[in-house]
């Protein structure tokens, strides 16, 4: 497989994922309704070691609806956001799919937090669903 590649609205954002994401999918949580402006993220897990970022990122930190630390990371410049991690610890990164170079690498596999979904989002092609992070 090749590169993933992508980066932010303004471009000074850029990352790169040497490997496969670990799994992708939609997840419908307050906050990322709240930090995409929608029903939903479009989302990639991968393992922190197989991404690399450059360019100057700006954190936002809270307590996500799972009880788990969430660190949100913006663009400096744009402010668009392209990743977000757990606490330093944390061995992935989630990168938002609506930051690739190449938006066909996307292949969702489930969808997350249903139980938070507006009745207006529904989604168009079947994936497996969980009303909070599955098990």
């Amino acid at each position: 497989m090749s590169a993933i590649k992508g980066g932010c609205l303004c471009g000074a954002v850029r990352y790169e994922a040497r490997n496969a994401p670990l799994y992708s999918g939609f997840c419908h949580c307050r906050d990322c309704q709240r930090a995409t402006g929608t029903g939903h993220c479009c989302y990639m897990i991968f393992s922190r070691a197989d991404v690399g970022f450059t360019g100057e990122v700006r954190p936002y930190q809270k307590r996500a609806e799972s009880g788990n630390v969430t660190i949100r990371y913006f663009c400096s410049t744009c402010g668009s956001q392209i990743f977000s991690g757990g606490p330093p610890g944390d061995d992935r990164w989630t990168i938002y799919a609506g930051t690739l170079d190449d938006t066909s690498l996307f292949q969702p596999t489930d969808a997350v937090f249903t139980r938070s979904r507006p009745h207006w989002d529904r989604l168009v092609i079947a994936v497996d669903e969980c009303e909070t992070l599955p098990g």
